[in-house]
Parts: structure tokens; sequence; C-alpha cells
């Protein structure tokens, strides 16, 4: 299946890294105008030296009139991956005002903030769009030291939900794809230890983490024409994981 984004702006949030950055790359191989966008700004300054047509630009994203004014500059996109994340594990006992505010500053508040924007503008052109939210498998499975995590995820997939009821009228598709333990850089040195993976890998029927790689190829199919009539769904990218 060829899959082309060629005239297509499309903007990644969360992209100087891990799943992120290599949505920008694999979304400019394939002919598109990306717009990556990050708080770190060493990161974008890295990956626009490594793919010199990518446009970066630098802003936090938990800072809602700056996060707008940012996107807004942006200039018109037609496929939106809302990508950044916060997590802060901590046990249900130990969870902390602070940790909630930006878990949800960053996981659901930015991503409401970001998408309205690109959102409008589509309609104002009437060019329909297509996009896509990273959420997790923590949206619907209960994980020890998870609590904000997974409300924030959960809270993401309704979102989502009603974006896509909202939205579908202009010709805009929202989805999901819900991860289980990605192995970006990040992640293999989170799971390394073999008695924090184990558990987890055991509750896997493949028996093994997703690579970076199959998380990408799932965002470009429900991000591109291919899944023109695919709208408000939640994709598990896991294995197995929530189906035992």
């Amino acid at each position: 299946m060829e899959i082309s984004f060629k005239s297509k702006r499309i903007l990644v949030t969360g992209a100087g890294k891990g799943i992120g950055r290599e949505l920008a790359k694999r979304f400019a191989s394939l002919g598109a105008e990306v717009v990556a966008v990050s708080r770190s700004k060493d990161g974008l300054d890295s990956l626009s030296a490594e793919v010199k047509t990518i446009k970066s630009i630098a802003v936090d994203l938990a800072d809602w009139d700056a996060t707008r004014a940012a996107i807004q500059s942006a200039g018109p996109i037609d496929c939106l991956v809302n990508n950044a994340a916060h997590a802060s594990l901590e046990s249900f006992l130990d969870v902390k005002p602070e940790s909630i505010d930006k878990s949800f500053a960053v996981n659901v508040k930015a991503v409401i903030n970001v998408s309205q924007v690109v959102a409008e503008g589509m309609i104002k052109r009437k060019s329909g769009g297509s996009i896509v939210n990273i959420s997790s498998q923590a949206s619907q499975a209960a994980l020890a030291d998870h609590t904000v995590y997974c409300a924030t995820k959960g809270a993401l997939d309704m979102v989502s939900r009603v974006m896509a009821l909202e939205l579908g009228p202009h010709n805009i598709r929202v989805n999901c794809v819900n991860p289980t333990v990605v192995l970006t850089d990040m992640g293999r040195l989170g799971w390394s230890k073999p008695e924090k993976a184990g558990p987890m890998l055991a509750k896997i029927p493949l028996g093994r983490f997703a690579e970076v790689h199959e998380v990408v190829d799932a965002v470009v199919y429900l991000l591109s024409d291919k899944a023109s009539m695919i709208n408000g769904v939640t994709l598990p990218i896991d294995g197995g994981f929530l189906a035992t």
C-alpha cells in the first residue's frame, strides 16, 4: 500500500525525541512539509540538522497562550499528530497536586488547545483534515503507580471521541493510537530490568514490547487518506495486552 503526503503540511508535537521525532522524519520522507513542535530547542535543532526540510517551533505546551500563538504562527495545517506527553509516576497515595496539574496541562489541555487552532483553520479553509492523538494502553488498563497518567490518557480517549463527533461533519477525522511500552531510547532504559519488564511482558500475548516503527506505521496509516472512513477509534498497539 503506497502512502504519500505530498502537498500536505503536517504538524507533530513532542517531535524532539522518541516517537514524535521518528514520525516527523517519516512524514518528511513521504513528501510532507513537516512542522515539528517541542519544548526542547536542542532536540528540534538536531532534528532540523538531520532533515533540513523540517521546520521547527519551540514552545512549552503547558503554556496555553504561548502555545496558541505558536501554532497560529505555523500557518495552515492539513494533518496533526498530538504526540507530546508528560508522565509523573507515583503511587496513588503519593500523588501530588503539581503532578496532576502538569500532566493534565500537557496530556489533555494542550491537545485541546493545539487541535482547536488547527481545526479552526481546516474549517475556515473547508479543506477537511486528519488528527491522530497518541494515547496509551493506560487509558483502558489500570497500571500501578500510573494514577495520573492513566487518568490523562482516559480523558484523552474521550476528548478524541468528542472531537471525532463534532469535527466529522467538517470532514476532519480524529483517531487515537494506544501503544503498550514502546522501545524508544527512554523506553529501553526504563524497562531494561527483567524484574520490571517481566510482569508486563507476561500480559502481552506476543511476548514483547512495541518498536517505534510499529507505532509510526499505524499513525501514518490513520493520518492518511487510506483510512478515509476511520473516525473516532482507539487503536491498541499492544501485542494483545488489552485482549487478555
